[in-house]
């Protein structure tokens, strides 16, 4: 099972059998933190656990020293989860800031454990078949493990991903973040427990001004420990998030894609600007029309099954470039645009689409369009975050009841619903297309501002510190950007591009005719579940409408299943 997934750690993979012969443990080793560190999985020989792991606890050393627990040369934050576990226990997560997806078997009780970071980022599978729990990196891997019938999910037509833990294929889930599994190998019993909820934080009750000094010396205290000890390259768009990233990270190189032609995603000026006020090296990646024709096989085999977003394939060409380089690490800004209000659906959601249109923001009056309403009348809150995020229909409301239940838990607050909303859906695909396009590269992606302190607190932050008008969204970021010296470019800029694609443009231009005949293919066979997104995707609701780009990716995922089955 290790060698399927080999690429996400190519400086060596080993297996190891506990010593009661209960549980196997692999690893695929990236060497990121120490180059001449041994290669897992990890024993302790005092206590017995065997531990498997994969990601960074950016805060190890520090939790070494707070835990008294020992490191010797050569030992990482792996060793120190490890002593940890046989220090504390399960309690010991609360402790690690980080990424990580890790498995820790128990000799002596005969008991495995798996456990997935606070946000996601690290996936973690698994499936239990006849009293035998078999876990992985990558959901493909254990499809090869036993039978896993796919089973098309309604939730991928009606915002293009599965939610909570399912995935397309019968008997195989996603273990869901801040989730600790227990699994009794005599027994096969199976239980699960949440270690950390956002909802349970109380709301910030001071104000604006201690909100921001707080604030402010948070990201100048967190985002720095997220980067490597060597060199690392940031993803810089030029916009807010991944600016402020490279003034306060510094990193050698910077990457942006540019797209010719398309002037309106062309973010290459400031981020070259950026890069020479850091005096790091900018690499300017142009896609074109044969780059994403060549890609879309890797891109799909990457992902598992279907997921993504508006910036997928420019993502993936940033990674293959930075892994061209022989660089190992890839910072990005994913997590403001969550946690501060960042998208203008949440600005619709909270102001009103009248209110959104007259600012300015003519470009988003499809999207407006599914709240306006005769004068007086508005939707309820859970009708309208449920139009504004769905992409096809919700027959069984499934998607309205995840709406429903982030406003309950949030108590009753839009802007903090809204986050949970937006992690109960979108978020899934984000974190998860970031790190598989990454791995497929043997690289790591990290996400500074997901350190636990920075999304703690601006969770609990009232609505209008983190957007006051729906043209000024993440209000506290953009002000701890002025209120740490940064430059006025980086602060000031109000359109949200990120490394969005012209890949929708491309499949209804000159891509039509190849895009068509790669769903019509499909088609021929595809379970009825899947039909429907599959159909949608011949029509197009206008340039930048991304139905199609799914449609064409569940396509080929499906055509990738089928070419499985027969091997």
């Amino acid at each position: 099972m290790g060698l399927a997934q080999s690429h996400r750690g190519p400086d060596g993979s080993r297996c190891v059998v506990a010593a009661d012969g209960g549980a196997t443990l692999g690893m695929n080793t990236l060497l990121i933190v120490d180059s001449t560190a041994a290669l897992g999985p990890y024993v302790d020989d005092d206590s017995g656990l065997l531990l498997t792991f994969n990601g960074q606890v950016y805060n190890y050393r520090r939790q070494a020293a707070a835990w008294d627990i020992p490191l010797a040369a050569g030992e990482t934050d792996a060793h120190l989860v490890l002593r940890a576990w046989a220090k504390f226990g399960p309690s010991c997560l609360d402790g690690l800031d980080g990424m990580y997806a890790l498995a820790i078997y128990d000799t002596k009780i005969g008991k495995l454990f798996l456990a997935r970071d606070r946000l996601g980022e690290k996936p973690l599978y698994w499936r239990l078949d006849g009293g035998r729990l078999a876990f992985a990196s990558e959901v493909t891997t254990l499809t090869g493990y036993g039978p896993a019938p796919l089973v098309i999910r309604p939730e991928m037509v009606a915002i293009e991903t599965p939610v909570g833990v399912d995935t397309p294929f019968q008997g195989i889930q996603l273990l869901a973040p801040a989730t600790l599994l227990t699994f009794d190998v005599d027994t096969g019993s199976l239980e699960q427990r949440t270690f950390w909820r956002l909802e349970d934080l109380e709301p910030w009750r001071g104000d604006y001004r201690s909100a921001l000094a707080e604030y402010s010396v948070t990201l100048a205290e967190q985002v720095p420990l997220r980067a490597p000890d060597g060199d690392f390259a940031l993803l810089l768009s030029g916009g807010l998030d991944s600016s402020m990233l490279a003034y306060l990270m510094r990193p050698p190189v910077c990457v942006t894609v540019r797209y010719p032609g398309q002037d309106r995603l062309d973010e290459s000026e400031i981020a070259a600007t950026i890069a020479r006020d850091i005096g790091a090296e900018l690499v300017v990646i142009e896609p074109d029309i044969a780059d994403f024709v060549a890609a879309l096989p890797h891109i799909v085999t990457a992902l598992d099954y279907p997921m993504g977003n508006a910036s997928t394939f420019s993502e993936y060409m940033a990674y293959k470039a930075v892994a061209d380089r022989g660089i190992r690490v890839v910072v990005g800004g994913i997590g403001p645009d969550e946690f501060l209000m960042g998208y203008i659906r949440h600005a619709i959601a909270l102001f009103g689409p009248d209110a959104v249109l007259s600012a300015g923001l003519d470009a988003y009056r499809p999207l407006a369009a599914k709240l306006l309403y005769a004068a007086g009348e508005r939707p309820d809150p859970v009708e309208a975050v449920t139009k504004l995020i769905l992409r096809g229909p919700d027959p069984e409301e499934r998607i309205r009841e995840l709406v429903a239940d982030a406003l309950c838990r949030a108590g009753g607050d839009l802007a903090r619903a809204l986050t949970l909303v937006d992690l109960s859906t979108a978020w899934r695909p984000l974190v998860m297309t970031s790190d598989k396009l990454a791995s497929a590269f043997a690289i790591e992606r990290r996400s500074p501002y997901l350190a636990r302190a920075l999304v703690e607190f601006a969770y609990r932050l009232p609505s209008d510190y983190k957007i006051c008008e729906p043209v000024a969204s993440k209000r506290i970021l953009r002000d701890a950007a002025m209120a740490l010296g940064l430059p006025r470019k980086v602060w000031d800029t109000r359109d949200k591009l990120g490394f969005a694609s012209p890949v929708p443009t491309w499949l209804t231009g000159p891509l039509a005719s190849w895009t068509d005949a790669h769903i019509h293919a499909a088609l021929t066979d595809v379970p009825i579940g899947m039909r429907q997104l599959l159909e949608s995707g011949l029509k197009s609701d206008g340039r930048f409408d991304r139905t199609r780009t799914q449609a064409l990716m569940a396509a080929a995922w499906y055509s990738g299943q089928k070419e499985r089955a027969a091997a």
